[in-house]
């Protein structure tokens, strides 16, 4: 079950975070992984630890240029792409009114037009295939909102959006565009919350504790794999139960 031996993944936002863990989940189920990542050393980091399963991709999202060659790069490595997973996700917080137009642009070119480019050209390739797998991270936050990160949540809903509407471009080909929303997950994004901020956002979730990176990257292994193949254009959240309340 959740067998991904012979399967190839473009991950982004793969050195930290929920990138990096679902860059070992879908290894440690046999994918062989090109990972992005700004950091150099944390991509050399993760190859010492999962060999030439993983490919590692040095790339700045917020550069459009670079992305299409970046495929490329990845496509001649791996020797096709069958699962695309957009984790890569920034951050520039503030209020609207004080916001800049540039942390508006950047936020929205890494979360979301990043994601756009990299969705259509891997989609060429698994159309050819009539096989894939797109999974899209999104965020609780875009369907509750939140004070400070209009920017982000923007983002994210737009993300949402895309992922419904490839869903419904990609079913006939055998493709499959599906989104998992995480809450509060513990990583370096959060680590900037105060005891304060934390407490507020805990006593909205019923499991009352954060999330950890491989409960999410398990979303991603079970939705890029065979037995979710009746399942697409879908949000799976995973947030402790935060948007019952």
């Amino acid at each position: 079950m959740f067998d991904l031996s012979g399967k190839s993944a473009l991950v982004t936002g793969a050195t930290s975070g929920i990138g990096r863990a679902v860059v070992q989940t879908l290894c440690a189920r046999g994918a062989r992984v090109a990972g992005t990542g700004r950091r150099q050393a944390n991509l050399a980091e993760i190859h010492d630890q999962l060999g030439d399963d993983f490919v590692p991709i040095h790339c700045d999202l917020l550069d459009k240029s670079a992305l299409e060659p970046m495929l490329s790069s990845a496509t001649e490595l791996l020797g096709s792409i069958s699962i695309l997973v957009n984790a890569a996700g920034v951050t520039q917080d503030g209020l609207l009114l004080r916001m800049t137009e540039k942390a508006w642009d950047d936020v929205l070119a890494v979360n979301l037009t990043a994601a756009m480019i990299l969705t259509r050209r891997a989609m060429q390739q698994m159309m050819r295939q009539r096989w894939g797998r797109i999974i899209n991270i999104t965020s609780v936050v875009a369907a509750t909102g939140n004070p400070g990160q209009s920017n982000y949540v923007a983002s994210k809903a737009g993300l949402t959006g895309l992922t419904k509407s490839v869903a419904l471009e990609a079913a006939s080909r055998g493709i499959t565009v599906n989104a998992v929303a995480p809450g509060l997950i513990a990583t370096e994004m959060t680590e900037s919350l105060n005891d304060s901020q934390r407490e507020q956002i805990l006593q909205r979730i019923p499991l009352a504790r954060a999330g950890l990176p491989h409960e999410v990257a398990s979303a991603v292994l079970f939705l890029a794999s065979e037995e979710a193949a009746y399942i697409t254009g879908a949000t799976l959240d995973i947030n402790g139960g935060m948007t019952m309340l």
